[in-house]
């Protein structure tokens, strides 16, 4: 197995940063509930393409996204694995992948994931259970993220972006862990290395998957009352 470069994933937040705040304007809110060190899992709403850059560019900490395959094509495939990002066959169980993102936690970094698998309305309706199974295995809280785009078509070159220089809110949420009773996140800020005791039944990481959407859905309701959007 070999780690994602956690250097790489640095110096893609420094792009993100400046591609995201040079081409729209972001309001980041409650960045401070991701715990400063040790292993956390992103849970974020996928509605827009920029989705994944904006959260590079507006979180705390480095991501290691897990990004579908596809996207690794030609000058981008490398680029991709230079800035510390996780290639995935959704199509199949891509165990290198899994040992990948499991690699990360274990290291103490940070892993995006957008549970819904793929870009659609961004509310969480659908989730799989992969998000559930990374959580449980490393030990890792979960943080839900809404990142929510203008629903205004004006302005927009592409379809499936926001408005050039439009406002996007990113909102972070509580961290939570994903099977209940487990033990709360470090929210002093030390930090904790993964290495998770839970249950890993089907059923219990089912249990899990329905607990956790309940908690994504309930931070997307509570981001949009409090952005407006």
């Amino acid at each position: 197995m070999t780690v994602p470069s956690a250097k790489g994933a640095a110096v893609g937040r420094g792009i993100g940063i400046g591609l995201m705040y040079g081409l729209w304007k972001p309001r980041v809110l409650g960045a401070w509930r991701v715990p400063a060190s040790g292993p956390v899992i992103l849970a974020v709403n996928h509605a827009h393409n920029i989705d994944g850059p904006m959260l590079m560019g507006t979180a705390p900490r480095p991501v290691h996204f897990l990004i579908k395959k596809e996207a690794f094509v030609g000058p981008l495939g490398g680029f991709l694995e230079g800035i510390g990002q996780l290639k995935v066959d959704r199509d199949s169980t891509d165990r290198t992948a899994i040992a990948n993102a499991l690699g990360v936690l274990e290291q103490g970094g940070v892993l995006g994931i957008f549970p819904e698998g793929t870009r659609g309305e961004g509310d969480f309706a659908s989730l799989r259970a992969g998000l559930a199974y990374f959580a449980v295995r490393a030990g890792a809280p979960i943080v839900p993220v809404a990142v929510l785009g203008s629903t205004d078509r004006r302005g927009r070159l592409v379809k499936a972006l926001p408005p050039l220089r439009g406002r996007v809110d990113v909102v972070f949420g509580d961290a939570f862990e994903a099977q209940e009773g487990a033990r709360s996140p470090d929210k002093g800020g030390g930090g904790r290395r993964a290495g998770g005791s839970g249950r890993r039944t089907r059923k219990a990481l089912d249990e899990a998957t329905v607990r956790i959407q309940g908690r994504l859905t309930a931070h997307l309701e509570n981001a949009r009352r409090l952005t407006g959007r």
